[in-house]
């Protein structure tokens, strides 16, 4: 077997930007698409994509939901009913004016004049105000909530700094909707959907997250909450990979979601929105992934184990693959996490290190290579994608039976995901800070750029208004965000760190994505 390394060009120590860009190509999970902000999802990140899609889709309706699907269209009308709203989204709308076109005297395609719309549509940014129309002819009585609704969907934000899955002008999406008869029922189910993103997020991602609450200025535009979880990438910064929002009574009376009580009189309903997005990717990879490629949790792997035999184009290739088919179909029989085992038998031709090398930039978990004498012994070579390195710097290959292969696989895989699970939250724990009490310390701190400089949990105050304002300029010049306060936190002691006030909380500051 050949040993010689494939690894990527770009390591994570030394430019961790394009360590990025190159894990999308290497693993070929996408591709720019010629239209500014916009990308090809290939079907290795697309399989990923539907693997999230199908464990939070499963989680989403054991809490209730069914899900919808509403226009892409959106009048702009709904918008200007929810002035924040609007507001908050107004910079990134794109929006149709004509509903046809004609060839100018050139022969270009242009705008017909005469087929301007009579009212502009935007291209949905999210579905709040679209919904809450739907919602306010869906909801009459008390008897009818709650009303729990969720759509997968795309979604258009017209982004000026795009970054494959991170930040593109077009995204896929799940956003929920739900509409309740009181404050305290519509909160609880903020902070259900929210322990939802968590549990998605750390049980099938293995991405560790902390759940809290977003300060005012980061709140969803028209929000009273809204609640994230956040991850630390490998470079230090934060991602908000998930929100969860409380929107009180403003829609519902933007858009005239009422119900009769029981008593006989109007009331208006309290709704809740959330989502998460294929951002959730750019999270998997820069979380997990390493110097030589992306590393795929088995839960969301599109293909958890990958065979390949090393085929010669001589005789005795058919006995191989035979030998190969055989371990497919006992890997085939075998489950994991509540489902049938994900096996590729890849017989293309070409050398199975050069395959291998592809697999590994991939980050299938398990890659078995199969020899002719493999096949002689009754062995497999298997490697294990999340420890791929032994001592001698040459690929970890284990040589179990290939019996031994097939009933073992199911806790080989448990533990790959319990292990990339640890990895990431050891380097999360490690590089967050919480004794830095003044903004000098906080400046020193980031002020280092030879290291990645994580988190740093300091005493909140809660300020509001102009008093945020300015923490806001202040954070903007050191090119910091504050994250969110976690949950269940251990009260704080001391001064805030930003105004002098008494601390009534502890959060993040770090700089983002």
């Amino acid at each position: 077997m050949s040993n010689i390394r494939h690894a990527l060009n770009v390591k994570r120590a030394d430019d961790f930007a394009q360590w990025y860009q190159e894990v999308i190509s290497a693993a070929d999970l996408a591709e720019e698409s010629g239209v500014r902000g916009c990308m090809v999802i290939k079907p290795w990140g697309y399989g990923i994509w539907e693997r999230i899609q199908r464990l939070l889709d499963d989680r989403i309706k054991n809490t209730g939901h069914d899900n919808c699907y509403f226009p892409i269209f959106i009048p702009l009308a709904n918008f200007e009913r929810e002035a924040e709203h609007v507001d908050g989204f107004a910079k990134e709308m794109a929006v149709v004016t004509h509903h046809r076109l004609i060839q100018d005297q050139k022969g270009k395609l242009v705008p017909d004049p005469a087929a301007k719309l009579e009212e502009p549509l935007v291209v949905r940014p999210t579905s709040e105000t679209i919904i809450g129309d739907a919602m306010a002819r869906w909801v009459q009585s008390w008897r009818d909530l709650p009303l729990k609704t969720n759509q997968w969907a795309n979604v258009v934000r017209w982004e000026m700094r795009t970054r494959m899955f991170l930040r593109t002008s077009e995204f896929l999406w799940q956003e929920g909707h739900t509409a309740h008869a009181d404050a305290a029922e519509a909160k609880e189910h903020t902070l259900r959907m929210l322990e939802v993103y968590r549990a998605c997020a750390e049980e099938d991602l293995a991405m560790p997250v902390i759940a809290g609450e977003k300060p005012e200025n980061e709140r969803f535009p028209g929000a009273v909450e809204t609640w994230s979880i956040e991850a630390m990438m490998q470079d230090g910064k934060a991602l908000q990979a998930g929100t969860s929002h409380y929107l009180g009574t403003n829609f519902a009376e933007a858009s005239g979601i009422r119900y009769q009580d029981p008593e006989g009189s109007q009331q208006l309903c309290h709704t809740t929105s959330w989502g998460v997005s294929t951002r959730m990717i750019g999270g998997v990879i820069m979380t997990h992934g390493d110097d030589d490629g992306l590393r795929v949790p088995p839960t969301i792997a599109p293909r958890q184990v990958v065979i390949l035999p090393m085929l010669r184009g001589k005789e005795g290739d058919d006995a191989l693959i035979e030998y190969c088919q055989s371990l497919h179909d006992q890997l085939a029989k075998q489950s994991a996490f509540g489902e049938r085992l994900r096996v590729l038998l890849d017989t293309r031709p070409g050398k199975a290190a050069a395959k291998r090398w592809d697999y590994v930039r991939k980050g299938a978990p398990v890659i078995i290579e199969v020899g002719g004498r493999d096949m002689d012994n009754n062995v497999v070579s298997l490697l294990r994608r999340d420890q791929m390195w032994a001592e001698n710097g040459k690929p970890d290959f284990q040589t179990p039976t290939r019996e031994d292969a097939a009933s073992g696989m199911e806790e080989l895989l448990h533990a790959i995901q319990a292990n990339l699970f640890q990895q990431a939250k050891e380097r999360r724990d490690a590089n967050i800070r919480t004794d830095i009490t003044d903004i000098e310390g906080l400046k020193e701190h980031f002020a280092d750029t030879a290291v990645h400089p994580g988190w740093v949990q300091v005493a909140w105050s809660k300020p509001t208004g102009a008093d945020l304002d300015a923490v806001v300029e202040t954070l903007k010049d050191m090119k910091l965000t504050v994250r969110n306060v976690p949950m269940d936190d251990t009260p704080p002691t001391g001064a805030c760190i930003f105004t002098g006030a008494p601390a009534v909380e502890r959060i993040y500051v770090a700089k983002a994505y």
